[in-house]
């Protein structure tokens, strides 16, 4: 999941971009109000960390714009003030959850794994597809329960594709939504990493639909018959 913080205090910033890395997001980041709304208004990112004092333009305004422009985005909201008329406001103004500063990091994360799981329709922290299953909370992934170790980008692909399991996600929608602006946005990249999934997950719940993208089985659904350790990959 990609991941934009917009927070002014450079060493907060960093901070935050930094936690939310290692917690396996992709991570973009601006420090005013002007340069976070032109990004939230141009990139297509699964949730936004918020600071509403920004300079330039102001957090709340900023929110404002983007949801009058129909940006959907769950937003998670930074606050000093102290005033209950502030968070609410700022609820209203179309933010879907708050923090309050100062802040324990593990609530910023938690809240925003909240808020991820929410708008994919999704109830829990732990993923399932047949003997797949991913922690968000953790980041493990295991295959019958044996750990199985995930580069970065790889556990980014295999969360994203399981958190929308039944929808087709094209190349495009991988690169937008998984990597940040630095990241060398290829798609033949996005197919090395679907060939390294299937051979360490060894079941290929990953299909592949020609000129469409890749597709990971509902809940429910019969997995597909070739497994990773039979069949070439057809990425």
């Amino acid at each position: 999941m990609r991941i934009l913080v917009v927070e002014d205090d450079k060493d907060l910033n960093r901070q935050l971009t930094a936690a939310l890395s290692q917690a396996g997001y992709a991570v973009d980041h601006a420090f005013d109000g002007e340069e976070g709304w032109f990004l939230g208004d141009t990139e297509p990112y699964d949730a936004v960390v918020l600071d509403l004092g920004l300079p330039k333009k102001d957090g709340l305004s900023v929110l404002k714009e983007w949801r009058k422009a129909e940006r959907s985005m769950p937003v998670l909201i930074l606050t000093a003030r102290d005033r209950w008329s502030d968070k609410v406001e700022g609820i209203d103004a179309g933010a879907d959850d708050y923090v309050a500063k100062p802040f324990h990091m593990e609530e910023v994360l938690a809240r925003l794994r909240a808020l991820l799981r929410r708008s994919a329709g999704r109830a829990s922290d732990e993923l399932v597809c047949g003997p797949v299953k991913l922690d968000t909370r953790s980041g493990a992934v295991t295959v019958e329960d044996v750990p199985v170790k995930l580069t970065s980008h790889e556990y980014r692909l295999l969360a994203y594709m399981m958190l929308h399991a039944g929808r087709v996600i094209s190349r495009s929608e991988i690169i937008e939504h998984l990597y940040d602006q630095d990241f060398d946005r290829d798609s033949n990249t996005i197919e090395v990493f679907v060939g390294r999934l299937r051979k360490k997950l060894g079941f290929d719940i990953i299909e592949t639909l020609r000129g469409l993208g890749y597709r990971v089985p509902a809940a429910g659904e019969t997995l597909p018959a070739k497994s990773a350790k039979s069949a070439k990959s057809d990425s």
